[in-house]
Order: C-alpha cells, then sequence, then structure tokens
C-alpha cells in the first residue's frame, strides 16, 4: 500500500492499471476503481469486505456519461441538474440490469479521476460495518494488518488498496444522500 500526495496524473494511471484507490471526496474518504474493470471492482469488494449483494455507486463526470449507464427521462435530468454535482447518489435504472447508483461528485481531484478515467466504482473507505472517516489517520488504521497472515487466508496485498491519497483530513461531512429515482416522486433511502 503506498500513499502519496495529492496527484492527479499518478491516480489517473493506477485507475488505468487496474488499481484500488483510496481518495478523498466531497463527503468521507472513498476507495474508487475502474467501474469496467471487472478484476479491480472484484477487489474493491475483498478489501471491503463488502458482501456482493450490495451494489456499488459509481462517480461519474457529467449527465451524458449518466445516460450511458442508465435511463433517464427528462423529468429524471431536471432533478439531477439540481442536485449535481454534489453528495447526493441517485439511484437509477440501469441500461444492463436492474438499479445503478450514481453521482457527479462535488471534490475537484475526484472529479478531475472521473472525467480522466471515469465511470468509477465508489465506497467510502471502509471496512464494511466500520465508520467511514473523514480522518486519513482511521482510514490508514482500517486497512493496516499487522498480524501473521493465516494459513489460507488473504495476502496483506490483497486486503489492502494499492494507493492511498492522502489529502490530510476533510472537512466534516457524512457520506452521500441517496434517492431513489426509479420512482416518482422520488424518496430518499438514506439522509
Amino acid at each position: 500500500m503506498e500513499i502519496i500526495k495529492l496527484d492527479l496524473k499518478r491516480a489517473v494511471k493506477a485507475i488505468r492499471e487496474g488499481k484500488v484507490l483510496v481518495c478523498p471526496t466531497d463527503t468521507v474518504y472513498g476507495l474508487i476503481c475502474d467501474f469496467n474493470n471487472k478484476k479491480a471492482v472484484e477487489r474493491l469488494y475483498k478489501i471491503k469486505k463488502r458482501p456482493k449483494w450490495k451494489l456499488l455507486p459509481v462517480f461519474i463526470k457529467d449527465i451524458k456519461m449518466a445516460k450511458k449507464l442508465a435511463y433517464i427521462n427528462k423529468k429524471q435530468e431536471e432533478f439531477l441538474n439540481k442536485v449535481w454535482p454534489g453528495a447526493v447518489t441517485v439511484i437509477l435504472k440501469s441500461r444492463k440490469q436492474g438499479t445503478i447508483g450514481l453521482r457527479i461528485p462535488s471534490h475537484k481531484f475526484v472529479l478531475g479521476l472521473a472525467k480522466h478515467r471515469g465511470p468509477l466504482a465508489e465506497s467510502s473507505a471502509n471496512i464494511s460495518g466500520q465508520p467511514a472517516s473523514v480522518k486519513i489517520k482511521d482510514v490508514l488504521k482500517q486497512f493496516k494488518y499487522p498480524a501473521p497472515l493465516g494459513r489460507g487466508s488473504l495476502n496483506k496485498i490483497e486486503r489492502q488498496p494499492d494507493l492511498v491519497i492522502n489529502a490530510g483530513n476533510l472537512p466534516k461531512a457524512k457520506p452521500s444522500k441517496v434517492i431513489d429515482l426509479t420512482i416518482w416522486p422520488p424518496k430518499i433511502l438514506r439522509q
């Protein structure tokens, strides 16, 4: 697990190579990878210890990219133009199957990543069931594995993100609001 300061060029290269990153966002630190790289997405699930039935939200750069991933009608688009960019994840009908959670972040760095390498699978940078954090020290602590590895366990590299973008402590924030746009009027799923 390599730790660097904000370096967009390096982060873009890591995403292109299929790496999983810890990255600052407009809410909390997040785990991100290339949404279209199946191996990277599987590693993100493994690192986070997230059940596969829990879908990962996706960072996108704009509504045009959103329309490639989800069906969006005129009413939904008007709503999205009011809440994006920002800390609002919306659930829409996926163009592939089921539903998809999309968000245009307002954090300059992660939005830059989405513009260069989007769409990006993402989740808060914590082990499932543990609290999300804006403090880099708390994030690093969750992915540190000082204990010797037992037989048959995942090796250290498989259990840790590849690259940590250390932006110091972020402003106090909560995870994004989640709104279901598959129904009208929209329903808030997480405040």
